[in-house]
């Protein structure tokens, strides 16, 4: 299968800059997987699409300010550095990014924007891993002095806005440095909504990564490597959702981070078990799914893994007539975009 298969046009009109200006206002298509009918509505209407005794699952997990500015001590030059992952929770290192990596060289030390916090470089070299060493844990380095990590497609700086924005209303579990972006527009009315409609509400917990905005690169997508994510689902969740399922709901996955959790942990006939660790799930067209049976998912972006999952479960043709359709109505792409339903 290859991967231009899955490739279509998105002038930058289409990608949303900006979140709009009341959370949970954007527009919702609906599309059937079934017939490939597709409606048009409101995202705040999610639960006029549901059923009673339907489960909701959404991802808890909560954003970190993972983009960093610091200076070379040495050449006085500014650095960029993003972090990527914790790769050594004991001795607070990390897997990042580095902006300018040709200005730096390891055991050099750079002063981040606080003016007291120095980080020292432990491996930058081309091919390689670049990681650095926080003398104290990151995540509390980077909430004093961190900035919001905007995908790249978003051509702005960040802004306080952003701070909220960027995030769920129920964000508990930090350790993201994406927004799980299906289900930036929940609101605490349409969670209580649902609630009333005895529609189940549970949380996991996956922490995205930057690779989620990558580009495949392999001509045929059985040759790209998915990358991995750490996940927990805990045992009280697990067993609503089962619950759920032997009751005969619809396991209802709000974003493909949900949906990658219940796939990992799901037997064949969709039962799930409580599990923590980490997730390389790589969901294409030809998957059979085992476990959700709607999705709830934002636009995605061209010859992504993304996008690859959401056409898995929508079927192709489905989805690029959708999104077709979606550009026809001004409808917004990506992280700060409008959003679609497949049922």
């Amino acid at each position: 299968m290859k991967t231009t298969d899955f490739n279509y046009d998105l002038p930058e009109k289409y990608i949303a800059q900006y979140p709009p200006k009341v959370r949970g206002t954007t527009n919702l298509l609906v599309l059937s997987k079934e017939t490939g009918e597709i409606q048009h509505s409101n995202y705040s209407k999610l639960d006029e699409f549901l059923n009673p005794g339907d489960c909701v699952v959404l991802n808890d997990t909560k954003v970190i300010p993972a983009r960093l500015f610091a200076t070379d001590l040495e050449k006085r030059k500014r650095v960029e550095l993003f972090l990527l992952k914790n790769i050594n929770p004991a001795e607070n290192v990390w897997e990042v990014l580095i902006g300018g990596a040709k200005k730096v060289r390891n055991e050099q030390f750079l002063l981040l924007e606080d003016g007291q916090t120095q980080v020292e470089i432990i491996q930058n070299k081309h091919g390689k891993p670049r990681l650095i060493r926080f003398p104290t844990s990151a995540e509390e380095v980077a909430t004093k002095t961190g900035h919001i990590p905007l995908p790249p497609y978003i051509k702005r700086e960040d802004t306080a806005d952003d701070v909220k924005r960027y995030q769920t209303v129920f964000a508990k579990e930090a350790g993201a440095v994406a927004a799980p972006t299906a289900s930036l527009n929940f609101t605490g009315d349409l969670i209580e909504r649902l609630k009333k409609k005895n529609i189940k509400i549970v949380y996991v917990t996956l922490h995205v990564g930057w690779d989620t905005f990558v580009p495949i690169k392999e001509e045929h997508i059985e040759e790209h490597e998915i990358h991995s994510e750490w996940f927990s689902i805990e045992k009280k969740d697990a067993e609503i959702i089962n619950r759920v399922r032997k009751n005969g709901g619809k396991i209802v996955a709000v974003g493909t981070t949900v949906t990658r959790v219940l796939e990992t942990v799901s037997d064949e006939n969709g039962y799930v078990e409580p599990f923590t660790g980490e997730s390389r799930i790589f969901i294409y067209p030809g998957y059979k799914f085992k476990c959700v049976d709607i999705l709830l998912t934002n636009f995605h972006a061209p010859e992504t893994t993304v996008l690859l999952l959401t056409a898995a479960f929508s079927g192709k043709d489905n989805l690029l007539k959708a999104y077709k359709e979606a550009k026809e109505n001004e409808y917004k792409f990506l992280s700060y975009g409008d959003s679609m339903l497949i049922v």
